[in-house]
Formats: C-alpha cells, structure tokens, sequence
C-alpha cells in the first residue's frame, strides 16, 4: 500500500492514465523481479530522464517495502514460536496454488486500450451517419480558425485525450529502431512525424469553406485512396527489411555456436597480444642491430606512440571495435533467448497448456513455420509470442466488448498491428488471419489481402458475371413470389461445381443452425450509390427483407434434413446479434411458433452465437471432450462433428476472428449461406472474401444468393455442401417432399 501510495502520482505525471489502470501497472511491476520490472517500465514510459528516475526509485521503494514486510513477517515468527505443537503441525494436503494470469507489455496494453475502444468506433459511426459520410475509412472534418465545440471537434479532442493510451499500445508493438506517431490535427504538418500527413491528400482535398463541416471529394477520396495504398507498400516493405536485418546472425538456441563465437573472439584478442608482443620484441632486436637514421624504425615508433596517444583518448582500435560488437551480440542472444523462455513457460504453465497448443498449431497449419521463426527469426518469434499468435483465441474475448483481435488498424493515425507488415488492414484479426494464410503449410506464394481498390474491382467483376438461375428450380412458394416485389428472380452468381473435401455425414453428426438477427435483417434492403469509390447515397431495392428470405430457407433446408436423417424431433436454432440467444429446437411444425421468439436488432457479432453454438455441442458431448479455463473445449477423437448451417446478411464485425477459429477446428463443418442485396458490390465484395476462406479452409463451405432469391435452387446447393456429398435432383425432389410427422412428434 506504501508503494502503492508513493508511485501513483509519480506514475500519473508520466503516464495520463486514469487511476485505476495505473494501479494494475504499478501492481503487476511490483511482482516482477528488478530488472523484469524495470525493462517493463521501460517499455511503456520509455527512456526519458524523467522516466529512468521513476523507474530506479521504483525499485528503491519497493526494496524498502520488502524489507519492512520480511522484519514484520520474522516479528510475527517469533510470537507464534509459543503456540503449542499442534498448532505448529502442516496440513494434511497442500492448499490449491492460484496461478496469477500471465501478462506482458502487449496484455497490459491491451487491457487499457479495450476499455474505450469499442465506445470510440460507435462515436466514430454515429458522427458518420450525423455528417451523411458513408465510407467507414473517412472521418468527418471541420477545420477553423477558432475554438469550436460542434461534435466533430468534441470527437477530436477525445481522441487527442487517447493519446497517452496510444503510446503505451505503440511501445509495446513497435519493433526496435521504430518510432511512434499520431494524427493529432493540434500538430503542424511540418513538425509531425506522420508519414501520411506530408504525403496523401485528404479525402476532402485542400480548400473547404470553415463555416460548416466539409464534403468529400470524389476526385480528392480516390486520389487519397491511391496514395495511401502506395504509401502502405513502401513503409511494409521498408519495415520488414528492417527487422529482417536486425535478426541475430548466430543461433541463439544452439550454446555451441555461441560459445564457439566468444572462443574465436577470445582467440582473437589473445593473438592480437601475442603479434603486440612480438612485434615489441621485434623493435628492440631492431634498435640494437641497425642505425638510428632507420626510416622503419621510425615509422614504428610513431605507430606506436599513435597507438598510446589514441587509447589514452578512449579511442578503440578496430579489433577492438570488434571485439565489442561480438560481445554485445552474444550478450542480446541470450538475453533474447531468455526472454523467449519466459514468455512461453508464462503463456503454457504445464503439460495440459503445451499439448493444447501443439495441437493448434498443427491444426492451423502452422508448426514448420513458428519452429522456423523460433530457430531464425528470434526478434519476430517473441513479438508474435507476446500476442498470442501461436495459440487459440481465448474463449473470453467472444463476449467482451473489445478485444486485442477487434482493435483497430489505423496506419493513417497511427494505430498499429503486430506484424512489420501492418499497414492496410482494418483491424487486428485480419492482420493475424491474413498472416496465418500466407505462412501456413501447403500456401503457395503470398496470399496478400486485397487492396481497397483490387476488392471494389473484384466486386464488380463479379457482379457482372450473374447469370439467370436454372429454370427447373422456379417455386411459385418462393418468398420473392409471395410478396409481389417484383417479377422473376435476379441474376445470380453461380457457385463453382461441388467438390467434397470433408467426409460425407453420418448418423452421429450434429446438425444446427445459427442465424444473424441484427438490425440489417428487418431493415428495406437498399444499394450503395457510387461517385468512383465515393458513397453518395442509397437506393431501395424491390426484394423481400432478409429476415423472411431467412426463414423460408431454414424451413426448407429442416424439412430436407429431417427427411434424410429421419430426425423429426428438429434443429438446435441459435440467433446472434450483439449478444446470442438459444431459440430451441425447431421443425417443420413449430417453426412459425418458435419465431415469434426471435428479437432482430442490434450489431453483428458471429462470435457470441459461435460460443453459444459449441457450449449446446459439448453439452451433449461433454463426456468426449475437455475443457480448459482459457481456450475453452477441445474435442477428442470420439466427439462427433458439429454440422453448422450459418445464414448472414452482411459482414459481420468479428467475422475475420470467426475465421481464424475455424481454421483450427477439425470437428466442426460450417456452411455460410450470405443473404445480399441486387446489385450491391459491397456483398459480393464480402462473398469474395468468404470465397478465399473456403478455398483455403476445407470445413467451411459457402453459397450466396442476391435479390430475388429462387430459394429450392439455394436450397439444394446448401444440402450438397452440408452432407458432403453430390446429391443429385430426383435425391433433392424426394428430400423436399413434407415430413412424416407423427401425432407424438
């Protein structure tokens, strides 16, 4: 409590922190050994003289703190030594150990920064609707001459107030030799160490009236746009030579090569000596047998004169430069080492942990390559280490309202990632994913994620490749038919032919259902209205809602399966938006019932109906599997495969972390089917990216369907992927046929 009292208003003036998180910091620095904590403060308040004082009389302070606690713990010794022997006498068993979680630089961050995260994107958004600003990567502007308290300039002096938050995030993911910046508009540009300021134009361009907020640009956004993608190659490209090069060059997990290092600098300096030696024994044979006038022996001597005046300066000869160089190598190999050793026996404690994590790795496809990053790559290996990149994602961070995986990557700001090659991604998931895909085994060449110009192409292209759906699927039931929108159906794009690359269904698998029921579902579908890359508006679409189109695929894929796998009992029927809901089972007979249950409203996040979806599995299933408190459950060999139906609307927010969990899952198969709207390219943009998950991760399966939705077509090509093998139309036409529902069913 001393510690605690004397370090928070010292802390406060380095760090503009509230008080509670410089609390954990000071907590969390005072269970380190010395030089643990030190080299932690250092890393988040830097090497200031200001700072360096705190740091040494922090460990001043708490010595003396440990020293009164060990007088007191000795007084109190010695009072109890009266107690009689059966007081003295130890329990029978040992208490159960509280293992206190593992943290570093990059967690404590971590921790500070979710805390406001999610609460300045949803300002940020809301000041995007407010303005009419419709692409998420433009922030609204309001540039005076004057103080101003409209709500652009309160969103900006709230982000200046994030400022300390940002450089303790930047020092715990900077790689060494990197430095910091921000966007703080308070800056002049020339005084800014901002990349992005001096070099990309803003998407408002350069004269705007200062009475109201200003507009975008067409010309100026695209203009932004391609510079900004430009400017994101050359610094990754510059960052990731950087580090490369600042890899150790000697092996730090082999003692030999770095003993063999210092034996050859030792064997060096002996025979630098040994030529010295000589070479004054050499001299004064020399002065003896020849004559003074000697020009040799006079160039020797001023040598070495030159030599005694150069160390009596400090100045070192180049051998010895050497010398000094190899040692500190050495030196940071093994402190490199170390630290990589900490960091692992803090993140997997025991056995349990370490067999979890082996099996991901593998799962993921990743073992060669964090085996080759650990062997050459050191510096990088503990970086990613320090993330958490090289086990699963934690079963927590699916509930929280932020997390390291949904942070924000903002390179124009400042905001970084993890990877030397961070720039251009929108948050820390997809970097991570985007990373795992391009380095795991069996990839060929970079899988690099799409610039924002390559996926609006992409897009289109797409778009323009729907064609008109076969007609022997046409259904007068169809929702698009019932609901008088508009005659026919639309263009659709046909899915590529059905390859089976899971092992077909059997009798033990566990079929279920997830629905998105966020607000998009109930909205009137509408399109996008582009200026170039410029959002200008939407336009309504003649097409039922999503939710209606949702419900008339889920009754007619039950009803098929149920007729399959004769389960007439149903589906388990789980629904997410920003929080997830158990509905129950559903089937051909209850679904109308059970949906008057469903609430839509709210965001779009597939990670709390996922963990939903594996805690009903496991239940089931719980004697075939085990649970651990950070990773959650892990499957055995006898647990069966959870078959997933999973319908979207839209992209959601967490989608890239949903992703990097699939691809370490081996129990489980999930067919996304993507409901979007006639013409849109930010829905065939979204069915891209989920193309290029499927193609790369065999258990997840993929169709979407736009507009006017023949839904017996959609239908079938679901069933093919969800059972794994080709089924062919007259199989189809018999499982469409109404179940045989019995009185008690």
């Amino acid at each position: 409590m001393a510690l605690e009292q004397w370090a928070l208003p010292q802390l406060s003036e380095l760090l503009p922190l509230d008080e509670e998180s410089l609390k954990q910091i000071i907590v969390y620095a005072d269970a380190l050994p010395d030089a643990k904590a030190a080299e932690h403060l250092q890393g988040l308040l830097g090497d200031s003289p200001q700072a360096l004082e705190f740091i040494t009389s922090f460990n001043r302070h708490r010595s003396a703190a440990a020293v009164a606690k060990a007088r007191q713990a000795s007084d109190n010794k010695d009072s109890e030594e009266v107690n009689d022997s059966k007081d003295e006498e130890l329990p029978a068993y040992a208490p159960p150990l509280h293992r206190r979680p593992h943290t570093n630089a990059v967690i404590e961050a971590g921790h500070i920064r979710a805390r406001d995260e999610q609460q300045m994107q949803n300002l940020l958004q809301s000041l995007q609707i407010q303005y009419g600003i419709y692409n998420s990567e433009i922030e609204p502007e309001h540039d005076t001459d004057y103080y101003c308290n409209c709500p652009i300039h309160n969103y900006m002096r709230l982000k200046i107030s994030r400022s300390g938050v940002q450089d303790m995030w930047s020092r715990a993911v900077m790689y060494p030799g990197e430095k910091a910046y921000n966007d703080n508009y308070q800056t002049p540009t020339i005084f800014s160490s901002n990349p992005y300021r001096r070099r990309v134009i803003s998407p408002y361009g350069y004269y705007q009236p200062a009475w109201g907020p200003q507009k975008p640009n067409p010309d100026c956004h695209a203009m932004s746009i391609h510079q900004t993608i430009q400017l994101n190659n050359t610094l990754n490209r510059e960052a990731q030579g950087r580090i490369d090069a600042q890899e150790p060059k000697i092996t730090i997990w082999d003692d030999s090569e770095l003993n063999g290092a210092m034996s050859n600098m030792t064997i060096a300096t002996a025979g630098d000596q040994k030529r010295r030696a000589e070479n004054s024994s050499d001299e004064k044979r020399q002065s003896i047998s020849v004559s003074p006038r000697n020009d040799s022996t006079e160039t020797s001597g001023k040598s070495s004169k030159l030599a005694s005046f150069r160390k009596s300066l400090g100045i070192r000869s180049s051998e010895e430069k050497a010398v000094a160089k190899s040692k500190k190598e050495i030196a940071h190999a093994r402190e490199l080492r170390n630290a990589i050793l900490a960091e692992e026996q803090g993140r997997w404690p025991d056995e349990q942990w370490r067999q979890i994590v082996a099996v991901y790795q593998e799962k993921v496809g990743m073992t060669r390559k964090i085996a080759h990053l650990r062997g050459r790559q050191p510096i990088q290996y503990l970086h990613l280490l320090r993330a958490g990149y090289f086990e699963p994602i934690p079963v927590a961070w699916a509930g929280a309202a932020s997390n390291p995986l949904k942070f924000s990557i903002e390179a124009t700001g400042g905001w970084r990632g993890i990877t030397p090659m961070w720039r251009g991604y929108e948050d820390a998931a997809e970097e991570r994913l985007y990373w795992v895909l391009n380095h795991r085994e069996g990839s060929v060449g970079m899988r690099l994620k799409p610039d924002f110009i390559s996926a609006m192409d992409m897009a289109r292209a797409r778009m323009a490749s729907a064609v008109e759906p076969p007609p022997e699927y046409y259904s007068v039931n169809d929702t698009c038919h019932l609901n008088h929108t508009s005659s026919g159906y639309s263009k659709q794009v046909m899915p590529a032919p059905f390859r089976a690359y899971d092992r077909p269904a059997v009798s033990t698998d566990d079929t279920m259902v997830l629905l998105d029921v966020s607000g998009s579902m109930d909205f009137d579908p509408v399109r996008p209205n582009y200026n170039k890359y410029l959002i200008t508006g939407y336009s309504r679409s003649t097409q039922p809602k999503n939710k209606d189109v949702a419900k008339a695929i889920i009754r007619r894929f039950t009803d098929a399966m149920a007729n399959h796998d004769h389960n007439f009992r149903g589906y388990d029927l789980t629904t997410f938006s920003s929080q997830a809901h158990y509905i129950g089972m559903i089937n051909h007979q209850n679904l109308d019932a059970m949906w008057r249950n469903i609430r839509i409203g709210g965001g779009t996040r597939v990670m709390t109906g996922w963990q939903k979806v594996k805690e009903l599995h496991f239940q089931k299933h719980s004697a075939s599997a085990i649970h651990h408190p950070v990773y959650g459950w892990q499957a055995g060999p006898e647990t069966p495969m959870l078959r997933l139906l999973l319908l979207l609307d839209g992209e959601a927010t967490d989608m890239d972390e949903f992703e990097l969990d699939l691809l370490g899952l081996s129990w489980a198969h999930v067919t996304i089917f993507l409901i979007g709207v006639d013409g849109c390219p930010h829905h065939h943009r979204h069915a891209n990216e989920l193309q290029r998950i499927s193609d790369v991760n065999h258990h997840v399966s993929f169709i979407d369907a736009q507009g006017n939705t023949p839904e017996r077509f959609v239908t079938h090509e679901l069933l093919k992927r969800h059972l794994g093998y080709e089924i062919s139309m007259s199989e189809f036409e018999q499982m469409e046929e109404l179940p045989p529902y019995s009185v008690t069913a």
